[in-house]
């Protein structure tokens, strides 16, 4: 974004134009992208947290990986809090011992994985799924599982 005064004199570049193009192309000029959006983003909350409840009354543990501001967006977004998430881990030593904004989920070391043998292991900074799973392959030894929810819950076997 850039902003100046009226009497300013500044011209538009032209990368800007086209970008507005791509939007107007794509539809994110309207009212309708966004509705469907919405609509896809509450069915994925309502699967989430179909998945947690069922879990938990199944009597099974998860806990999360990760202490992402995304990770945290999507727990907060969904209500899933301490009843749902035992912990969640963290390599980074300056989140450990700390607890999660809003759900005040407690950040805990990875080696508290290997002591407590979760059945899940939520992936909260999804994007990096790949690596922590990678990392994490050792709950195979107990039957653990990694559960993804962005673009959709998926359960994953390591």
């Amino acid at each position: 974004m850039f902003v100046n005064h009226l009497s300013a004199q500044s011209t538009i570049h032209s990368n800007v134009t086209k970008l507005i193009q791509k939007e107007v192309d794509h539809g994110l000029d309207t009212l309708d992208c966004y509705l469907l959006f919405s609509k896809r983003i509450e069915q994925l909350k309502i699967n989430i947290l179909k998945f947690f409840i069922e879990a938990k009354a199944l009597n099974k543990q998860i806990i999360g990986y990760g202490a992402p501001a995304k990770g945290n967006t999507l727990l907060n977004y969904c209500g899933i809090g301490k009843e749902f998430l035992a912990y969640t881990v963290d390599k980074n030593p300056h989140k450990q011992n700390l607890l999660l904004p809003g759900t005040r989920i407690p950040v805990k070391s990875p080696a508290e994985i290997k002591r407590t043998k979760p059945d899940y292991i939520f992936i909260l900074p999804w994007n990096l799924k790949d690596e922590i799973m990678k990392e994490c392959s050792f709950i195979r030894e107990w039957g653990g599982k990694f559960l993804v929810t962005v673009p959709e819950v998926e359960v994953i076997e390591p």
